[in-house]
């Protein structure tokens, strides 16, 4: 091993017992087997992207010259050895674009690209389209084809909103590394646009070839880097990895179709042009035997297929090769509507269409009706009863829409819900769930409808008759004809005392008790519903102990409907609740019914939700963590933080707390990269946790490395200064002199001592935990001004050693922090050697003899097996021996 392996190794070692050692870059300049051997293992730690990024990173970093000049990256053999690492990455991975776009923020595979244009020998100077392609060796045909494949794609996926953004390479010496990276991606696209009509050209002229093609492995690589290729053997028509023609027009005449298809928006017969490339993709894809090579998303091209035949009208209802989708755009655009909703209620037995496009052919109609276009309101009530009947064939929470329907309906209404229900069902033999299901159905409509005899209506009918026992429907009608007298009766106008029935007041405080106890959503909508037929007033103030955050209060109760506006402040309240108390599996219920509730009319709320939402899914991941787990965040969680830090929704209430558990998140899963490089400016200057995550994530990207980074710790150090500084008041005495008055808890910092306390305490990753340590053992020895009695911590060196106003620092809130920080710490690790030695010159110096040598003691067995091996002298120092430990028999 090295002697920089070494110290990168001891680094480590002390502050992060039981974590494997993550290989770092440099390690593979020094061993030319180890990228293959790593890039094998089942989970390799770095990951291939973040090798990519890591060697491009060093491969780009500017040079200073001995007039402290930034020069550009030398182009030495460790650059160029660099970047031929991150190629034979990418070649590992055999190039897939989907994977790199994923991992790879644009610059990174800008940089990856044009690399290997340069590898492969495309000739410079001469635009691609110029170029012959199959005049061409193989590799280097294959070279200009993967580019402007990533060109063309880069255009499409930058147009989508919420595009994800990975960690990428950052530079030393820059003021904002975020707005680089901002800039550096929109002049790239800003290129590859003003190109866009090249790359197509390219890439047609690609589909035409008929011959295979083939591109670099990591030997075609290895060879060109031995410059052994003086053979001709990496320009020969068999050297590389062999694509297909076929597998390569496949991929194209995909990527092809989604650049057609995203220029379709300002020009309609393009999308004839996608349409075609998307109908020999799927031809293609039909022909090939195996597919190894090709990587497109399948339900993604199906979406593009039905979006084409739809817009261009390429589809024929009477086809038999035509899909639900062609079938219902050709319908509506015919202008047949009861066939469209005749084809609604025959999918309720086939359920071939997807509850998501059903709601937005009727969210379609909707629109329609608010632009003024008349006689559709029939239309999208018969939708909404259809949509309602296959939400109670699935078992599903019913719209709220559908809920409103059913408020005041007509008979012609209710006889149209008969009929769908009886239409819905199998004929032959309905399932045991379909049965269960709509008996369900039809006691929630009766126990919703008011008119009586709309409810005769229903209960006589031949297929309430079928499903409902003789029992049930007696007990029902008697229920509906006992709620209909009370109605009747508390709705009179001012009623005397003795005119209100006993059984009213009774039944309201039997419903509230049960709101109370119920976590079910389905079970608290029916009981509001019921609550609302007996009395109008706000059931969310039934029990004083629901509570929803004071950012929400206002969007909820700005709800116009008061059964909506009860239904939602129960449903979060109660999920809320359940968070608290841990019981995530309930939390997940009510916060899913909510967030399907609020979806149906307020895009507010539905990211309020799915903020609360994330928020409880971070917090059951970091409670089984806490309780052992060793299990890794699943990626769409990962990526589901990283939106919301990166979220720019103007006029959303936001909760500190969401960004607060996120980024202790981030940091305890080691996103450092992420943190470091990509969150959002604004959210930075806004969020004072988002703003203490990322100078952590900084100060701990550097401290595992062979050099420390003392910018970004300094930083780190202003922060935690101002946070445990006080305010000084300067006045006047009765003697004329001026007296200085500190004020503690002042609001100087970006957030007060107390919440940073809690902050740290959602911390576990012990690097973290060490570097804060430290930090407060360097501020609390400059504040104690205690050369003979010094606390130890690990990187003490990288902290300032002086303050230039140390009367502002609040000694004590510095020497409390501290010793909490070590006392939790060492609750997650009670055998960090590390933090043992800190606690135990904590309680040395502050005459805590006792305490002090039994962690001593308990530092020394730890890391000796229990002294039947010598003390390392990093744990035993000299300070450490000399101590006087008299004084623990003479206290």
């Amino acid at each position: 091993m090295s002697a920089e392996a070494a110290d990168r190794v001891a680094a480590v070692t002390s502050s992060r017992p039981g974590t494997p050692l993550q290989t770092s870059w440099f390690e593979f300049l020094l061993d030319d087997s180890l990228l293959e051997k790593h890039l094998q293992k089942s989970n390799p730690d770095p990951a291939p992207v973040q090798l990519i990024i890591q060697f491009l990173e060093q491969a780009s970093k500017p040079s200073v010259n001995e007039q402290n000049q930034v020069q550009p990256p030398a182009d030495n053999r460790r650059n160029r050895t660099l970047k031929l690492l991150a190629l034979k990455v990418a070649a590992h991975m055999k190039w897939d674009l989907e994977v790199l776009e994923k991992g790879l923020t644009i610059p990174v595979l800008n940089m990856l690209l044009n690399e290997l244009l340069c590898v492969s020998k495309v000739p410079p100077g001469v635009k691609h389209v110029d170029l012959d392609l199959s005049t061409l060796p193989p590799t280097t045909a294959m070279a200009v084809i993967i580019y402007n494949r990533w060109a063309i794609r880069t255009i499409v996926l930058s147009s989508f909103p919420e595009k994800q953004t990975k960690p990428g390479p950052h530079q030393i010496n820059m003021l904002n590394i975020v707005q680089q990276e901002k800039e550096m991606t929109e002049n790239i696209l800003t290129v590859l646009k003003e190109q866009a009509a090249d790359s197509i050209s390219v890439l047609e002229g690609a589909v035409r070839l008929k011959k295979d093609f083939y591109v670099h492995t990591m030997r075609t690589l290895d060879l060109l880097a031995a410059d052994t290729a003086a053979n001709g053997e990496t320009e020969s028509s068999t050297a590389g990895l062999r694509i297909s023609a076929d597998e390569l027009h496949c991929q194209v005449h995909y990527d092809l179709g989604g650049i057609f298809f995203h220029q379709g928006c300002t020009d309609l017969p393009i999308y004839e042009k996608a349409r075609d490339h998307f109908r020999q993709t799927k031809e293609l894809l039909k022909k090939l035997d195996s597919t190894v090579h090709v990587h497109l998303d399948e339900k993604r091209l199906a979406g593009y297929w039905n979006a084409c035949r739809a817009l261009t009208g390429d589809c024929d209802p009477s086809d038999p090769q035509t899909t639900p989708y062609d079938q219902i755009n050709s319908l509506i655009r015919a202008h047949n509507y009861p066939a469209v909703i005749e084809a609604f209620i025959k999918d309720n037995i086939s359920r071939s269409l997807p509850n998501h496009f059903r709601r937005s052919v009727l969210r379609e109609f909707l629109y329609k009706v608010q632009q003024g276009e008349s006689g559709l309101d029939e239309v999208c009530h018969k939708l909404c009863v259809c949509n309602g009947v296959r939400d109670a064939l699935e078992g599903e929470i019913l719209s709220v829409r559908f809920q409103q329907l059913l408020l005041k309906p007509s008979k012609e209404v209710v006889d149209f819900i008969l009929e769908v229900c009886t239409r819905s069902l199998e004929k032959d033999r309905p399932s045991e769930a379909s049965r269960r299901n709509m008996a369900n159905f039809l006691k929630t409509l009766c126990e919703s409808l008011e008119d009586l005899s709309l409810v005769f209506v229903v209960s006589s009918h031949k297929l309430f008759m079928e499903l409902l026992k003789e029992e049930e429907r007696k007990v029902l009608v008697e229920q509906m004809r006992k709620r209909s007298a009370t109605i009747n009766l508390s709705a009179k106008p001012l009623p005397s005392f003795y005119d209100i029935p006993a059984s009213a007041s009774v039944n309201i405080g039997q419903l509230e008790q049960q709101l109370i106890l119920s976590l079910e959503p389905r079970r608290i909508r029916q009981i509001l519903i019921e609550l609302h037929g007996l009395a109008e007033r706000p059931f969310w103030r039934v029990n004083s102990k629901w509570e929803v955050p004071p950012d929400y209060i206002n969007v909820i109760l700005g709800i116009k409907d008061n059964l909506t506006k009860d239904l939602v402040y129960i449903l979060m309240a109660k999920g809320l609740h359940c968070i608290s108390i841990k019981d995530f599996a309930h939390a997940r219920q009510l916060f899913s019914a909510c967030l399907e509730l609020v979806t149906e009319f307020s895009p507010k709320l539905r990211q309020v939700m799915l903020n609360e939402i994330l928020l409880m899914e971070v917090r059951a991941h970091e409670t089984m963590a806490a309780e052992g787990s060793k299990e890794r965040p699943p990626p769409d969680l990962v990526s589901r933080v990283r939106g919301y830090l990166e979220m720019r929704i103007h006029d959303l209430p936001l909760r500190q707390v969401v960004g607060e558990e996120c980024v202790a998140f981030m940091l305890n899963w080691r996103e450092n990269d992420y943190l470091t490089l990509q969150v959002s400016p604004s959210l930075v200057m806004n969020n004072p946790y988002i703003k203490l995550g990322q100078l952590l994530a900084s100060t701990c990207k550097e401290l595992p490395g062979p050099k420390e980074s003392r910018r970004t710790a300094k930083e780190l150090w202003d922060v935690v200064v101002q946070i445990c500084s006080i305010s000084i008041q300067h006045k006047r005495n009765s003697d004329g002199r001026i007296g200085l008055i500190k004020q503690r808890e002042s609001s100087m910092g970006i957030l007060h001592r107390s919440k940073f306390i809690t902050f740290i305490k959602k911390i576990r990753e012990p690097l973290v935990l060490t570097t804060l340590i430290s930090l407060f053992v360097r501020l609390h020895s400059i504040v104690r001004d205690d050369i003979v009695n010094e606390v130890t911590a690990e990187h003490l060196s990288i902290w300032p050693s002086s303050l230039p106003n140390i009367q502002a620092v609040d000694v004590e809130a510095v020497a409390v922090t501290v010793k909490e920080l070590v006392s939790y710490a060492l609750t997650l690790n009670p055998n960090n050697q590390s933090w043992l030695i800190t606690q135990a010159d904590i309680y040395f110096v502050t005459n805590q003899y006792s305490a002090a040598l039994n962690l001593y003691l308990q530092a020394g067995a730890v890391c000796s097996d229990f002294f039947t091996k010598a003390v390392p002298p990093d744990i035993y120092t000299d300070q450490v021996k000399h101590r006087d430990y008299t004084r623990v028999f003479i206290c």
